[in-house]
């Protein structure tokens, strides 16, 4: 069973992916917050990127928009989150990782 959700969650604090980072992508943390509760990321199922064109001023240039990961959390459960590559026009500019979908008792493939 699939949750739309598309809620602000905040990366806990400690280790990233930091050979990620080096290559210019966003670190996955070891887990994150979301409601209050510390979830821990279990395995990385998935990963994907999602570009759109930029509008009439920078000449329709493609650019990244989101990184996507699938992941199999300590709960059993399996999360899509993203990170968004630039800060939100409206809201606070820190919040860049939202959950977008959960699965219960999902396989990751």
């Amino acid at each position: 069973m699939e949750e739309f959700v598309s809620e602000p969650i905040a990366p806990t604090g400690g280790a990233f992916d930091c050979a990620a980072m080096a290559r210019g992508e966003p670190g996955l943390p070891g887990g994150f917050v979301w409601r209050g509760a510390v979830h821990r990321i279990v395995a990385l199922a998935q990963r994907w990127k999602e570009t759109s064109a930029e509008g009439a001023h920078a000449g329709g240039q493609i650019y990244l928009r989101r990184h996507y990961f699938k992941l199999r959390m300590d709960n059993g459960q399996t999360w899509t989150v993203y990170f968004l590559r630039q800060t939100p026009k409206s809201g606070p500019a820190t919040v860049r990782w939202f959950l977008y979908l959960v699965e219960e008792g999902a396989a990751l493939a």
